[in-house]
């Protein structure tokens, strides 16, 4: 039941982040005339914020079990702009991932959204990872030191990344095509064969 709890904390957490977004774009208007609390930067809970031409990262961290373990990126990413952006995160080894977002809306990376795994995550649970993050909407590219946490919170749990799973889904992935030649070449067989026996016939 606290594992339950917890998941919906986090979960919680980040569709705050996103409301908080929406609602800053919506009172921005109004600065000029009040001070607002949404002009104080701050990072909320376990992550880090970063601002990256249109798109502002909310909470984002890095999930995983070790230095050279795959690494989940979990948190929310806003774009203001009126254009769909991509975001890339280049990490440790080579390792990258990307987060697509639509015009002004906003990405939460959690439990119902397709994982953005970094294949190596290049630092130990409890230590802060250099990425690079870009994006395609003005091309800015910028440099962030982002948290690496594991399970040790049950709240993280669910998006510990592992290794037998990413195997699993590239052997599958790649079996696929080999079925479909497979079947190709069958049907090629049978094709070559058909005009043949209409011949004999003949």
């Amino acid at each position: 039941m606290r594992s339950t709890a917890m998941n919906r904390a986090q979960r919680g957490k980040l569709a705050l982040t996103a409301a908080a977004l929406g609602a800053s774009l919506l009172t921005a208007g109004c600065g000029y005339i009040t001070p607002q609390q949404t002009s104080h930067q701050y990072s909320a809970s376990d992550g880090i914020r970063a601002d990256l031409g249109p798109l502002q990262l909310r909470n984002m961290l890095i999930v995983s079990t070790g230095e050279n373990e795959p690494g989940r990126l979990i948190g929310a990413v806003y774009n203001s702009s009126s254009k769909d952006v991509k975001l890339t995160v280049n990490g440790a080894k080579g390792a990258q991932t990307q987060v697509s977002v639509k015009a002004n809306s906003y990405t939460i990376l959690n439990d119902k959204s397709d994982a953005a795994i970094l294949s190596t995550t290049g630092g130990k649970p409890g230590s802060l990872v250099d990425v690079k993050i870009s994006e395609n909407g003005t091309n800015v590219s910028n440099t962030v030191q982002v948290p690496v946490l594991d399970a040790t919170l049950n709240e993280y749990k669910e998006y510990v990344p592992t290794p037998s799973a990413s195997a699993t889904s590239s052997s599958s992935a790649s079996a696929s095509p080999s079925a479909s030649a497979g079947a190709s070449a069958g049907a090629g067989a049978s094709s070559s064969a058909t005009p043949s026996a209409t011949a004999t016939s003949r």
